[in-house]
């Protein structure tokens, strides 16, 4: 698990929490602007050569290479994956659904988030504080498409007691790439 330490100024420590014998240890190393830099390209453009990249936060490219392959080994970049368009997929409907749970019992929470990663069309699921105990993202064909879903899948989820669903109109902003100032 990593998280940045909020006690720290934004370019402070990443701590990284590992488990080791049922005991907590506590790792951070301190994000530079270069690796903020290398982080913001890799967020635009994830298939930049190393050589583009190293060009790019003016390093050489073993050492943009070195620095890379730490972030990735200390969970900072978990991954690399394509942004691709929903509606050229035929997903082109987003909907957001407010789901509330008739209790907050551990065992409930563990089930139904289990359960709700296995719905299709699921793009994310986030526990909230709030009204909603969950509020879930859906990628679908049509509305039609979204109550056959809602029938089959989301009214069925364990603990389900409300579900409240909106559709977004039209998406007003995207961003692949998180904020590194």
């Amino acid at each position: 698990m990593v998280a940045i330490c909020s006690a720290c100024p934004p370019n402070g420590a990443i701590m990284l929490l590992q488990d080791c014998n049922e005991e907590r240890i506590v790792v951070s190393y301190r994000l530079d602007r270069t690796d903020r830099a290398i982080l913001a390209a890799l967020s635009n453009d994830g298939r930049i050569s190393n050589v583009a990249l190293a060009e790019a936060v003016h390093l050489s490219p073993s050492a943009c290479l070195r620095r890379v392959r730490r972030l990735e080994e200390h969970g900072v970049i978990d991954r690399y994956a394509a942004v691709i368009d929903p509606a050229k997929i035929g997903k082109a409907t987003s909907v957001f659904v407010d789901i509330s749970l008739s209790s907050q019992r551990e065992d409930l929470l563990d089930s139904f988030e289990a359960a709700v990663k296995e719905v299709p069309g699921v793009m994310s699921c986030h526990l909230m504080a709030g009204d909603a105990d969950y509020v879930v993202q859906i990628l679908c064909a049509d509305v039609e498409d979204y109550e056959r879903i809602h029938r089959t899948y989301l009214s069925r989820l364990p603990g389900v007691t409300r579900l409240r669903s909106s559709f977004a109109l039209r998406t007003v902003c995207s961003k692949p790439a998180y904020d590194m100032e």
